[in-house]
């Protein structure tokens, strides 16, 4: 393995290959040292709801879903597996993947729309205290992190707890799955009440003071740190040659990020997934109570990040629910025949809750307006914009604490449409800039690798790549418009509010 290191290192491999572990699917993709995609693949995973509240995963499932991947990639691309110079792999947040000493999965992993764990909040409010723990991790208590979600599983599940060995994120459950290290790199720490955001190292007396056991943390490494290579287990299961190297990797939202540019301060990427959001990148360590705060891929670089539950989602759970005969290219040519604001039509796309700003676990999905003139097309753009006005709560709480981006660099499905990145534009007062890739997240996790092993000169080497960009900037005459219907949107938030929680 170590051979095979120094020949990758003296630039005898050529491609790098990337695994993106989402909340829907394994997504993967070989890319050259351009950063210019060779092949890529995709394979979908089940999500679970055993009960009110839950949302889970199988682990097993994410890594036979990257398995299957590998395997697609090298048959489709051609490459040879020891021409890969390296394998980075980004993930979902806030994770809890419970492993025993013999890297057996103890139980479904938790996902981060999960709120079961409200009650360890609560205990956490009173033991702890909501400002020592912000001060510390940067961060809101919120049921969806992995400390409560430790918590929890200690609480209720002990005899499972008492034999854990390790608790991992996604990405490092996949990392060592493929080299048989544990890992825990510093962009998904923030997950954990007892990571220090601004040192980015873990807090062990914090930990037990929040009642974690610190031997369950793993082992800290920066993203492109090299946490160990292709076990022969592994190249058995997957195909590849053992002795590729294998980075930490990261957050899939950071990942994303680098992988349309975002290295320095105050540049912005938009999140058009299957969740909504932003993340602004820093140079300087900068928190807000109702804001989510992780440590870049970028060595010495931070995100404040917005991070809501209704993005293309909730365009997808229409298109199923309402419209499955349309594609998502007819859907935005309904949407752009629709007026904006289509009657006063407003949609709230808490369709899993919602993350920040509100930090509302039990919110709800709400159409607000309808009556017999209301078209689908109506409903398709009310989706559009609602989506839109999330993302504005979340650019307006980030000026609260000084950070104030003009421009946007969209990743996702959202970003091939004209209507939805020009009604976020005019809502936002934003110029939105769509590099229209759908690897952007796999770019990020594959430049990680590369700039690891050596293969890369730099985190900024992929910044310009041949993908064709679109500019789309405010439409004036909507501002009027997009302002009222953001007060609106914001009024009618506050009016649900007592009735989301007199549901819970």
């Amino acid at each position: 393995a170590d051979s095979g290191l120094r020949e990758r290192r003296q630039g005898v491999s050529s491609y790098l290959l990337a695994l993106d572990i989402g909340t829907s699917a394994c997504k993967g993709a070989v890319f050259d040292l351009n950063g210019q995609a060779i092949a890529s693949a995709d394979e979908a995973y089940p999500t679970f709801y055993p009960h009110p509240g839950w949302a889970e995963q199988q682990p097993e499932d994410w890594w036979a879903a990257a398995r299957r991947v590998i395997r697609r990639l090298l048959e489709e691309s051609g490459i040879r597996p020891a021409d890969i110079a390296g394998i980075g792999v980004d993930g979902q947040s806030w994770a809890m993947v419970a492993l025993d000493k013999d890297s057996r999965v103890l139980l479904p992993s938790p996902l981060w729309t999960d709120a079961r764990a409200a009650t360890e909040c609560d205990q956490l409010r009173e033991t702890v205290g909501e400002a020592a723990l912000h001060q510390v991790c940067g961060n809101p208590l919120m049921p969806g992190y992995t400390t409560p979600k430790v918590l929890w599983y200690k609480e209720h599940c002990p005899d499972l707890y008492a034999r854990t060995h390790v608790i991992l994120q996604s990405n490092g459950f996949i990392v060592e799955r493929l080299t048989g290290k544990l890992s825990q790199d510093v962009s998904q720490g923030y997950g954990w009440y007892c990571f220090r955001s601004d040192e980015l190292t873990w807090d062990e007396d914090f930990a037990r003071a929040t009642g974690v056991d610190t031997a369950l943390l793993p082992p800290l490494y920066a993203c492109h740190d090299i946490v160990g290579s292709v076990t022969e287990d592994a190249a058995e299961a997957t195909g590849l040659t053992p002795g590729i190297p294998v980075v930490a990797g990261g957050l899939d939202a950071a990942a994303g990020t680098l992988g349309v540019g975002i290295t320095e301060d105050g540049e912005t990427q938009e999140q058009g997934g299957q969740a909504g959001g932003m993340s602004i990148c820093l140079d300087r360590y900068v928190s807000h109570p109702r804001l989510i705060l992780s440590a870049h891929v970028v060595p010495g670089r931070w995100l404040l990040q917005g991070g809501t539950t209704g993005g293309g989602g909730a365009l997808k759970w229409l298109r199923e629910q309402c419209c499955p005969e349309l594609s998502f290219r007819e859907m935005s040519e309904l949407a752009a025949q629709a007026p904006p604001m289509s009657d006063g039509l407003i949609f709230l796309p808490y369709m899993a809750g919602e993350r920040s700003p509100l930090w509302m676990p039990e919110a709800k999905g709400v159409f607000y307006g309808l009556h017999f003139g209301i078209t689908r097309g109506d409903m398709i753009r009310a989706v559009m914009e609602g989506v839109a006005f999330a993302l504005r709560h979340n650019l307006e709480t980030a000026r609260e604490a000084g950070c104030a981006p003009t421009v946007l660099r969209s990743t996702g499905g959202s970003a091939e449409s004209d209507i939805w990145m020009n009604i976020k534009a005019s809502v936002t007062g934003c110029e939105m800039v769509a590099a229209r890739s759908a690897l952007a997240t796999a770019r990020g996790a594959a430049l990680i690798a590369g700039v690891g092993v050596g293969a890369v000169s730099s985190w900024q080497a992929w910044k310009n790549t041949d993908e064709q960009e679109v500019s789309y900037r405010p439409a004036e005459d909507l501002k009027t418009i997009y302002d009222a219907g953001f007060d609106k949107y914001l009024a009618l938030s506050r009016a649900m509010t007592p009735i989301y929680r007199g549901g819970a």
